[in-house]
């Protein structure tokens, strides 16, 4: 199974996000996906910018490809999509159902998150279109994978958002800037002060949710690493990690771990508690509330 590194979803100072990527390059994930997803008011890096790492990832023997914005709301945004999928150096994660039809059938791309996949004809549907790998909607449980794992083309990888924050909705209001009472086209780019998002807490002080301009994140961070084997029996290909402010290469690195059988899932599980910004959870692989953390069984239901 290989790694990837998912989509940057935070806002940080342009230099931050160069030394990041030159720390990713040393490490032992195989795929990396580059570009602004989240809000098109974040301009710290430009399109030549992520070309620049992409073939920075390319040199170090990653794979690199280019992400669209999930939530695309003008014409400049829709342009920006299209520069995206007419890079012509790299292949391209489709966000949106736009961005699908702007690439299908013109080169092989990568079927994101959001695209709401849940069943076999759907499958059938992105693969037709030319899609080659598609990521499982994060709040898909195990069991229900299982079923498309044995409907899905034989052309199609399968890809699970195995580690981060969860990337739970996307609004056209920013709730980051309505925070600080700012509209949002005067924003003053309140999100690099949250390099992790803004917590949201309840009345009795729960963490609850975090903000992240438009996007809204799980306040925990889900996590499969201790379920490794069931991804490894299922049949998933790709393995999906989230970039966080902080312990993201260590994390690479102890995911690598436990695919080459050197650390136990349970025990890696154990040593990432110290490199996260909140708990942990993993509730909806088990067909539980998203913010649960269940205790791995003993057997898969296939």
């Amino acid at each position: 199974m290989k790694l990837s590194l998912g989509p940057l979803q935070y806002y940080w100072p342009r230099q931050t996000v160069f030394d990041f990527y030159e720390a990713v390059a040393g490490t032992s994930v195989d795929i990396v996906y580059l570009g602004e997803v989240t809000c098109s008011r974040r301009h710290e890096l430009r399109l030549s910018d992520w070309m620049d790492v992409a073939r920075l990832l390319q040199e170090a023997g990653k794979t690199p490809i280019l992400s669209t914005m999930v939530l695309l709301e003008s014409g400049a945004d829709v342009s920006a999509m299209h520069k995206v999928l007419d890079n012509g150096e790299f292949g391209v994660e489709a966000n949106d159902m736009g961005s699908v039809s702007a690439v299908a059938g013109r080169l092989p791309f990568v079927a994101g998150p959001h695209l709401n996949l849940y069943n076999g004809p759907s499958l059938d549907w992105m693969a037709s279109l030319g899609a080659s790998r598609w990521v499982a909607p994060l709040e898909m449980r195990r069991d229900d994978l299982a079923i498309l794992q044995g409907e899905r083309p034989a052309t199609l990888q399968t890809e699970v958002f195995a580690h981060g924050r969860l990337p739970l909705a996307f609004s056209a209001r920013c709730f980051t800037a309505r925070h600080r009472n700012l509209p949002k086209d005067d924003c003053r780019f309140s999100c690099m002060d949250h390099p992790d998002g803004l917590m949201m807490r309840t009345r009795e002080k729960s963490e609850f949710l975090v903000l992240n301009g438009i996007q809204t994140q799980s306040a925990r961070v889900h996590s499969l690493i201790d379920v490794w084997d069931e991804l490894v029996t299922l049949g998933v290909d790709v393995a999906r990690i989230s970039p966080q402010s902080a312990h993201t290469t260590e994390i690479i690195g102890l995911y690598d771990t436990v695919r080459s059988g050197r650390t136990s899932p349970a025990a890696a599980r154990q040593t990432l508690l110290d490199w996260l910004p909140d708990k942990d959870c993993n509730g909806y692989w088990h067909g539980q509330p998203g913010l649960d953390r269940v205790e791995p069984t003993a057997s898969l239901v296939t």
